[in-house]
């Protein structure tokens, strides 16, 4: 059994002994169906991962987890509608940490905080980012990029699927990390940006392991670096921006499930043991993975940790950067 395996079964076992000790409340819970809300348009990588994983989540708790899609400035809609909901665990929300660490860096006025509001569940995933390059440039490593940005200041620029995004930030890191000058071009999503890639308008982009993949594997564009701790499943041979000589970097985005700050103890233990099990299931694991996604499982704790370290690392960035909410 591999290791992450064991230790999700591990996990599993001290969750089910702390929810026997909460007694008949958490028996009864759930007695109608949960909403699994996702501040993004149906298609998208977190919408896959609530249905795929609310689907089973819903099979443990002997109850429906419905998806409703509350798509909005950059998940802000979906997220607000949460933080103000009932905290008695029957309205969740899956989203990516820029709710938790961007949004707050870039705008002030949020109808949320990203700590106060929420009671985190559970990570489900991450989502890993990498730097990609037209095959005419005549870069192949971050060594290489480093060499040809200092040697024609002004030259190169890259792209992201948008300002404020999660690839816009990557970006952003591996500049302050290299200590190299580069303008950054906002595309509206992945689909624009990677056009003008293969296209030869902008020689370098930011952006997910899943939305580059397919180029990548037709020779349309070619990998750099991938920008999170750890290479990515689906391209084993690319190395991180860490390896490549900046121990610790890592920019990479996540999903996890969340509650309205306040939900009973019993619930939320619940809940905890019944995603620590439905992310053990084989066929989640593989279904991530086929998506473009690494299953990563982890606790509420590590989530919590998560927010704490990157929140202040995303408002430096931006202050750092000036990158503004549109």
């Amino acid at each position: 059994m591999k290791p992450a395996l064991k230790s999700l079964r591990f996990l599993s076992v001290l969750l089910l002994a702390m929810l026997a000790a909460t007694g008949a409340w958490a028996q009864a819970y759930p007695v109608k169906p949960i909403t699994l809300v996702v501040p993004f348009p149906a298609g998208g990588a977190t919408d896959i991962v609530g249905r795929l994983v609310g689907q089973k989540l819903g099979e443990r708790l002997g109850q429906p987890v419905v998806i409703e899609n509350r798509a909005g400035g950059g998940t802000i809609v979906g997220a607000g509608y949460v933080a103000k909901a009932p905290a008695d665990g029957y309205i969740l929300l899956i989203s990516s940490g820029s709710t938790f660490t961007v949004n707050p860096a870039i705008n002030n006025r949020l109808p949320y905080d990203p700590v106060k509001s929420f009671e985190p569940i559970a990570l489900t995933a991450r989502v890993p980012l990498i730097l990609v390059a037209n095959p005419q440039v005549p870069v192949a490593n971050i060594k290489q990029l480093i060499t040809a940005v200092q040697a024609s200041p002004g030259k190169y620029m890259y792209g992201s699927f948008g300002t404020g995004t999660t690839g816009h930030f990557a970006g952003e890191l591996i500049l302050n990390a290299t200590g190299l000058k580069m303008e950054h071009v906002p595309y509206k999503g992945s689909t624009p940006a990677i056009t003008d890639l293969v296209g030869g308008q902008i020689p370098f982009s930011l952006d997910t392991v899943a939305a580059t993949l397919p180029h990548i594997k037709a020779g349309k564009i070619k990998p750099i670096a991938v920008t999170a701790a750890r290479r990515s499943t689906l391209l084993p041979n690319v190395p991180t921006v860490a390896e490549a000589g900046y121990p610790g970097f890592d920019a990479d985005s996540w999903l996890a499930i969340v509650a309205p700050r306040g939900i009973p103890r019993e619930v939320r233990v619940r809940l905890e043991l019944a995603l620590a099990n439905t992310m053990a299931d084989p066929e989640v694991r593989d279904k991530l993975l086929a998506s473009g996604l690494e299953p990563a499982y982890a606790p509420a704790a590590a989530v919590a940790a998560l927010i704490d370290h990157d929140l202040p690392r995303m408002r430096a960035t931006a202050q750092r950067a000036n990158i503004r909410s549109e």
